[in-house]
């Protein structure tokens, strides 16, 4: 079989979505097989053989006239079979808020073991003994997180695969802040510097408790908005974690050739970690810390979800990580990697994009000729 292949214009398609191919079909299977030839009438023979040369000639006229045309149906490419699936984005989205909502619980609770910095002075650090502290150093921490995070947000919201995207994002920072949460219940460092001034100790009472929590919340559990005022969460640092993960989020799913967009985001990132030093406002292992287990648990993740035969090798001890189960729940249907591919939040109706007269195909025309 020979096949001369027309381009697919866009209107061939299946009812099922599917991208379709025109292609004329002559048969060229036999070896002496040869295009039919139209006699000349003057080299017609008067008898039995006229009838087969006006039969032959027919043929041959009904094949230029009438062409036949097989659609074939292509599969669609993996990078357009990336399902959504947003309602697994919504179950992730609820999985974050409820470890942020009980980190500020825990943060509350560990307040009132903070040994009073009176009987129990700070730690020795080094940073702190070679940079004096600046007071307003720390606004500019919180300033540069949420840019980056505006940043980061607007980014995402043009992303394609939004959905996808959104959901590694929501679980990495639901977990983050799990294992923060535990690290800081578990041990409770003295404040790092003598100017902090915690908020009273609460000894048990659950209303004010509750009021704390609320304020933290509504505040965004930023200094620069007058909401967090306890001490506790030293270990480790969560705005380390915030302006750590934004970064990497937005290099990860941004075109490589935009290296000026991540150069200042990553100065942004990297002049915020370094300010919380400059004001005391936490040890630098709680920074270390923070920045080890915010860029590991990252590119784990992205490992494991950028290379498929990674996913089902025996070989792979990524796959022994508690979160496994989330991670085989949420990344199930994605079987490739996801492109840094960008469209516009709200859908345009495809007939504002129609030229005037309609579309038509090189099929379509040549056939109506």
């Amino acid at each position: 079989m020979a096949a001369s292949q027309f381009p697919d214009s866009g209107e061939h398609r299946s009812d099922r979505g599917g991208r379709h191919v025109e292609v004329t079909v002559t048969d060229n299977s036999h070896p002496r097989a040869t295009p039919p030839r139209l006699s000349h009438p003057a080299s017609d023979k008067p008898d039995g053989n006229d009838q087969s040369s006006r039969l032959s000639r027919g043929f041959a006229k009904v094949l230029r006239k009438n062409q036949d045309y097989i659609r074939i149906s292509v599969p669609e490419s993996r990078l357009e079979r990336l399902p959504q699936e947003w309602w697994k984005t919504g179950v992730v989205f609820i999985w974050a808020g409820l470890n942020l909502f009980c980190t500020t619980v825990m943060i509350t609770i560990v307040n009132d073991r903070v040994p009073d910095k009176s009987e129990n002075p700070p730690l020795p650090d080094k940073f702190f003994d070679y940079i004096p502290r600046l007071e307003w150093a720390f606004k500019v921490t919180e300033v540069n997180g949420m840019i980056l995070v505006i940043v980061w947000f607007f980014q995402w919201l043009f992303l394609k695969h939004r959905s996808i995207v959104g959901r590694r994002f929501f679980f990495l920072m639901g977990t983050l802040y799990l294992y923060r949460m535990v690290t800081m219940y578990i041990t409770t460092l003295p404040v790092p510097s003598t100017h902090m001034n915690c908020a009273p100790k609460l000894d048990g009472d659950s209303i004010g408790m509750v009021h704390r929590v609320l304020q933290l919340l509504s505040g965004g559990g930023l200094s620069i908005t007058g909401s967090h005022m306890m001490c506790g969460d030293f270990l480790y640092s969560g705005h380390t974690v915030m302006l750590t993960l934004t970064f990497l989020f937005i290099r990860e799913y941004s075109p490589r050739s935009m290296w000026w967009y991540h150069l200042i985001c990553w100065l942004l990132s990297a002049v915020g970690v370094v300010f919380i030093l400059v004001a005391h406002e936490h040890y630098s292992v709680d920074v270390v810390v923070a920045y080890f287990i915010t860029s590991r648990l990252f590119w784990w993740y992205h490992t494991m979800a950028n290379n498929q035969s990674l996913r089902d090798s025996p070989h792979n001890y990524l796959n022994k990580v508690w979160w496994r189960f989330f991670f085989r729940f949420m990344e199930r249907n994605v079987r490739t990697t996801v492109p840094c591919t960008f469209s516009w939040p709200v859908s345009v109706p495809s007939v504002c994009f129609k030229m005037p007269c309609g579309r038509y195909s090189i099929v379509q025309s040549v056939r109506e000729e």
